[in-house]
């Protein structure tokens, strides 16, 4: 051959980018795969079944767990939400304001409450508040104490939420609202946070969740036997029967409305991100 001849490349025989990532996706569920059966082999479902799925334990729990239990949650819930919710719009609405001790408190509030654990905020509310106000009771009993504790928890995460669905209404909004007449309280009230609650609904609805679990903290605030929620009512059946069937139970309660809830916050935040396309 004369010297002038090109040299022929090899050809690669490599895969592509796309086969690549089908092999790398395969060989990840194959590891997934093999992990669950490791765990399903190794796993002694005998003392599984027999420790957390009584049957007949669990039959004992209705109707009480639906008619009672998960009754008070969800009104403990509701109650310290509507609480929480008002409280976290004043809040909101000092950290906005222009005179700066309105700002400070509401800030120190935020961050006080938001860096406390919630069990110290029901400990609190179930005995350092008699004792600071003696012979003064919380209107509601227990349904009161808990809708004070919970919505002092919520509030400070409510009303950081609602101030940045507030600033993300367009400031033409309150512009357009004075040209026409209104007063900055008018406008803010008629114009302004209707606005900012279509906004923040989503993570509205997540705190909810939030608050639904938060619910089993109750007990700190020693309820009666007609006051128990779902995991005061399944510990006090668990520790009956010395079987944890009863708290798994109260476990599936809660799913019954948190996996809802969850799929309501998703649909919510799919559909504000299609409006703000």
């Amino acid at each position: 051959m004369s010297g002038t001849d090109t040299e022929v490349q090899p050809r690669r025989s490599g895969l592509t980018r796309r086969q690549k990532r089908a092999v790398s996706r395969g060989v990840q569920y194959a590891v997934f795969v093999a992990a669950l059966v490791a765990l399903g082999v190794s796993a002694d479902w005998g003392q599984l079944q027999n420790q957390f799925a009584q049957v007949d334990l669990a039959e004992r729990m209705f109707p009480d767990i639906i008619t009672l239990a998960l009754k008070n949650t969800v009104l403990y819930t509701v109650s310290g939400f509507v609480f929480g919710l008002a409280l976290g719009v004043v809040v909101a609405l000092m950290r906005l304001s222009s005179v700066g001790p309105y700002r400070w408190l509401a800030g120190i509030y935020i961050e006080i409450f938001r860096g406390l654990p919630a069990l110290l905020i029901f400990i609190f509310v179930g005995v350092a508040v008699p004792l600071a106000f003696p012979g003064t009771e919380i209107p509601g009993g227990t349904y009161g104490k808990v809708a004070l504790a919970l919505g002092l928890v919520a509030a400070a995460y409510m009303a950081e939420t609602i101030r940045a669905g507030i600033q993300a209404v367009p400031k033409g909004q309150m512009e357009a609202a004075r040209s026409l007449g209104f007063s900055h309280a008018r406008a803010m009230v008629s114009i302004i946070i209707p606005q900012a609650f279509r906004i923040v609904i989503p993570p509205l609805t997540n705190e909810l969740v939030l608050l639904f679990k938060d619910s089993s903290l109750v007990l700190f605030l020693g309820v009666t036997l007609e006051e128990r929620e779902l995991s005061k009512f399944g510990r006090d059946l668990a520790s009956e029967t010395a079987n944890s069937t009863p708290i798994l139970v109260a476990g599936l309660c809660y799913l019954l409305v948190t996996i809802p809830l969850g799929f309501v916050v998703r649909r919510l935040e799919a559909k504000a991100g299609e409006a703000t396309k």
